[in-house]
């Protein structure tokens, strides 16, 4: 936004009015040095233009176009994926395993997750990894063992395509489509997924600034995306005492300011157990509509990040946490 000056305005008294408002201003000179007006900068807070333009000194305002109009459009309105709705009224607990390993375990960790209110199970068949030599998944057949314990206990799923070749197998089989933090900016992938018209988490990149979440999004919905759920799964910091940097201020910028529905993924957020169960309740302090978390029946077994995974009995003290309804 930009805010001009009345040619008598004392320049400092409009700065001290503005900034006692919340606004972040950044002072515009001419040639001769002389404040002709601000610039209100991004993280400052909302204010009703009428309460602007009756501060003495001030003329005009000039709003800058939205970049991400068609995310605008979806701003305070709940996402309904066949019949559950992400609210933060009701928050939602999303758990599985990072990647599936076996159709018994699937089998059993759906079970435990639907016992603890869970209502989307999540599982990687496709699984990105940093080393080429570490386990990426079991692929297409893994995506039939969770849709199969999925349909059992009732429950969504939510896995990652990580391909535009696998895309429409994906998008046939799971309820939300996701779309990993390294592939955020893929946009050739985001197309794609947009054109299966589906839901989409779109996790947030371990480097990229709200605005470039925000345009991915756009990308999704340009395209054709039914809804968008935005996953922060931390970013990337400088301290190593947690895996990554979970940022609970655009957790509640996306949720209070914007109205979009927000997921967290404490679990690679921090990389350890014992932080899960407070990173959870804070995020649905912060607005989030749900948490999404790792569970397996034998972390020392899991086929990839087992030391964040949860037991079955931590996963239901979480639930509990959450107030969600547990089956004894």
């Amino acid at each position: 936004m930009l805010i001009n000056l009345t040619s008598t305005a004392d320049a400092n008294s409009v700065k001290k009015a503005l900034t006692g408002l919340g606004l972040w201003l950044e002072t515009l000179l001419d040639q001769d040095g002389t404040a002709t007006g601000f610039i209100v900068k991004g993280h400052s807070t909302p204010v009703d233009p009428e309460k602007i333009t009756a501060v003495d000194g001030v003329g005009h305002i000039f709003k800058t176009e939205s970049q991400h109009p068609k995310v605008d459009l979806k701003c305070h309105k709940s996402v309904d994926v066949g019949g559950l709705q992400f609210r933060p009224a009701a928050p939602t607990l999303i758990a599985g395993p990072c990647s599936i390993d076996s159709e018994e375990r699937i089998e059993s960790i759906a079970s435990q997750v639907a016992r603890a209110g869970g209502k989307v199970l999540r599982g990687g068949a496709y699984k990105p990894r940093t080393s080429p030599y570490s386990f990426s998944g079991f692929g297409a057949p893994a995506l039939q063992w969770m849709r199969r314990a999925a349909d059992r206990h009732q429950l969504r799923i939510v896995t990652e395509v990580m391909s535009e070749h696998d895309v429409k197998t994906v998008a046939d089989i799971t309820d939300i489509v996701q779309v990993g933090s390294r592939n955020m900016q893929n946009f050739a992938l985001l197309r794609q997924v947009g054109e299966a018209k589906k839901c989409v988490m779109l996790k947030r990149g371990r480097s990229a600034t709200v605005s470039e979440w925000l345009m991915a999004a756009e990308y999704l919905y340009a395209s054709g995306a039914d809804s968008v759920l935005f996953c922060e799964r931390g970013i990337r910091g400088f301290d190593n005492e947690t895996r990554n940097l979970i940022d609970l201020g655009a957790v509640a910028l996306l949720s209070h300011h914007y109205g979009l529905p927000v997921i967290v993924d404490p679990s690679h957020a921090a990389g350890r157990r014992d932080l899960v169960v407070p990173l959870s309740k804070a995020s649905i302090a912060a607005g989030a509509v749900g948490v999404m978390v790792e569970v397996h029946p034998d972390p020392s077994t899991a086929l990839s990040d087992g030391p964040q995974a949860l037991s079955y009995e931590t996963l239901r003290h979480l639930s509990k946490s959450l107030e969600l309804e547990c089956i004894e």
